[in-house]
């Protein structure tokens, strides 16, 4: 073998047992070592065997082997633990006060290395065997691991043959290492538990709502981004640019859903900078050109990740207050995981051009007795990210968008994506804080997912497009500005009077009789640059128990384009299913536009002409394509 070869003719003094590797440590060492599943083990244990070491710190970023002694009073009394992010087989003994954490940005660790604000006696790395040219690599663990090696006064490396061979910026040549250890074992594997469940279902549905064709995705590490990727699967073209890549990715890639054609940087290359799952992903990895790893100052860096277009940000958290504070590191006092990537990734996302962030995590945890979507973080809570640096937050109820927004939006985006039984309870807290008006009414007490299937959207003669959805408390905002950029003509068409003002008070009174089912507003809304404006409403309201009086307003520069033809199709497919069987409705006599829709999709409507006013009565089986709608369905 190349590595044999290499290690008789070239290195003869390096090549060495690890005992005799480890003995070259002394007392009261800094120690670094490698990250996560591309941790030497078998080092590790030895370094710990080895009675005569005392007083020593060891930083890592990513444990896993080390779990088996941290609980031991030996280990305890020899070894100070500073992790830059807590795995979970060591989430206890952090909890239990026996790691120390130290928080930070994972794009700053490695010039922490470099400038010796924190110092490294020794690293102790696995790699690949070395090539004809004397090359290893770092193979799954380029991340930290490079700066940390770079940075060390000594380092002793275990050549692994079943670490997997990465290209990118993973090389390491054999005279950058004091101490070659060879010694084959199994990669750590780790695979995040993956509740395939209706939350989760949920969840992915709405991401994938956002993710578009082309876009280039950060994955955070974890079992609900984890198992989010799997709802991704219809897309095209996608991109990658995540710090750690797992058994998520997979069946992307088989699916040839992930192409990275259309990426802005580096083109063709998934960028990443570790591997973390099971031997799946390592052998899928390993000699793979599409895969170039580099290290986490490049990966990490925000301005870098600004270089990809659409770059979209995903990654979870433990809760989220109703201004947008995120917390992810912590429960209470209790550090719990780590900064990690996620502040990075958000102001790189939030710099990339068509770039957004979204935080997802479902509404309720401990079995749905704790809301996460909180008044306030938790006492002792971390704000790992701040209520400035988010766009999106997703839970298994909907999306709140919260870029731009102000703390009274930002408190009816989020509370209606709590769980139905923390809604008053939250909205009665932000009535406390002053966030909101004292009358707001709290968002329906129930789940209206049912409401994803009234989504739907129109492409205009223009090529624009209109999407169109059922109008929900937090567009109060965005409803009282369309009313406002309304040209008065058009509002006395709707309205039959003069309207100077459209007031909050009006607007709770008409969302105290939205019931989305014998009471229904649909807006459509129009891209515009980074966000949307409302450019058309229709609404229906019960007179009976079959007949629903409809109304639409059209904003000026989108009349005579087909919008409220498409409206009233979409109201009376809604209506249909409600059980409705006509529309009534009361149009100006010069408003000949809006009676022509009514006729054109009603010829046998019932029409009774008024002093000044058309009042039409319209049965849903005269309606011209009565036979699209399947009520009930």
């Amino acid at each position: 073998m190349v590595y044999k070869d290499w290690l008789t003719d070239h290195c003869k003094e390096k090549w060495v047992s690890a005992d005799e590797a480890i003995s070259q440590i002394k007392s009261g060492s800094r120690i670094f070592i490698g990250t996560g599943c591309g941790e030497p083990q078998h080092l590790i244990r030895t370094l710990v065997g080895d009675q005569t070491k005392q007083d020593n710190t060891i930083y890592q970023m990513f444990s896993f082997t080390l779990s088996e002694f941290v609980n031991t009073r030996s280990f305890l009394e020899r070894f100070s633990l500073k992790l830059f992010f807590i795995s979970q087989p060591l989430r206890q003994a952090a909890f239990e006060g026996k790691i120390d954490y130290i928080p930070a940005y994972l794009s700053q660790i490695p010039e922490m290395f470099s400038s010796k604000r924190i110092g490294i006696d020794t690293a102790l790395i696995q790699v690949s065997p070395p090539d004809k040219f004397g090359y290893c690599s770092l193979g799954i663990s380029v991340d930290i691991t490079r700066s940390g090696l770079e940075n060390a006064g000594m380092v002793i490396a275990q050549i692994n043959p079943m670490m997997p061979r990465t290209w990118g910026d993973s090389f390491v040549h054999i005279d950058e290492i004091d101490y070659l250890v060879v010694h084959p074992e199994p990669i750590v594997t780790n695979l995040p538990p993956t509740k395939d469940n209706e939350i989760s279902l949920r969840i992915g549905h709405y991401v994938s709502q956002l993710v578009d064709d082309g876009d280039t995705l950060q994955i955070g590490f974890g079992q609900l981004p984890n198992t989010i990727l799997k709802y991704l699967d219809q897309k095209k073209d996608l991109g990658i640019h995540t710090q750690v890549i797992t058994d998520g990715f997979l069946p992307l890639f088989e699916k040839n859903v992930i192409t990275n054609k259309r990426k802005s940087l580096l083109p063709g290359r998934v960028v990443a900078s570790l591997c973390m799952g099971s031997e799946k992903i390592y052998n899928y990895v390993d000699n793979n050109p599409m895969f170039y790893f580099r290290s986490s100052e490049f990966v990490n860096d925000p301005t870098v990740i600004a270089r990809n277009d659409n770059l979209v940000s995903i990654s979870s958290a433990l809760e989220v207050d109703l201004t947008g504070q995120v917390c992810s590191d912590s429960v209470g006092y209790l550090f719990y995981s780590g900064i990690g990537d996620q502040v990075d990734f958000l102001r790189g996302s939030s710099m990339s051009k068509g770039g957004f962030s979204i935080i997802a995590l479902p509404s309720t945890a401990q079995g749905g007795r704790v809301s996460r979507i909180v008044s306030h973080l938790s006492e002792g809570a971390g704000v790992a990210t701040t209520r400035g640096d988010v766009n999106f937050v997703i839970t298994e109820y909907g999306i709140a968008e919260l870029q731009g927004k102000s703390i009274y939006q930002r408190v009816m985006e989020l509370a209606q994506v709590a769980h139905p039984k923390f809604r008053d309870a939250l909205v009665r807290k932000a009535r406390k804080h002053h966030y909101i008006f004292a009358d707001q009414l709290p968002p329906a007490q129930e789940d209206l997912l049912f409401l994803e299937g009234y989504k739907s959207s129109l492409k205009i003669k223009s090529g624009k497009t209109i999407e169109f959805r059922p109008i929900l408390p937090s567009d109060e905002f965005s409803s009282r500005n369309f009313f406002y950029s309304l040209q008065d003509k058009t509002i006395f068409s709707r309205f039959f009077c003069k309207i100077s003002t459209f007031s909050h008070e009006m607007v709770q009174k008409q969302w105290a009789s939205v019931d989305y089912r014998k009471n229904m507003s649909i807006i459509g809304l129009y891209q515009k640059g980074g966000f949307k404006d409302i450019i058309a409403i229709g609404t229906y309201a019960n007179v009976d128990d079959t007949i629903a009086e409809i109304a639409f307003v059209v904003r000026e520069d989108f009349q005579n384009k087909g919008v409220a033809s498409y409206l009233l199709e979409v109201l009376e497919g809604i209506a249909i299913e409600n059980d409705y069987k006509q529309f009534l409705a009361t149009v100006l006599k010069e408003n000949k536009a809006m009676l022509h829709v009514f006729t054109q999709r009603y010829p046998n409507a019932k029409v009774v002409t008024k002093a000044t006013e058309i009042e039409i009565l319209m049965d849903f089986t005269g309606s011209r394509s009565m036979e699209s709608h399947n009520p009930k369905s």
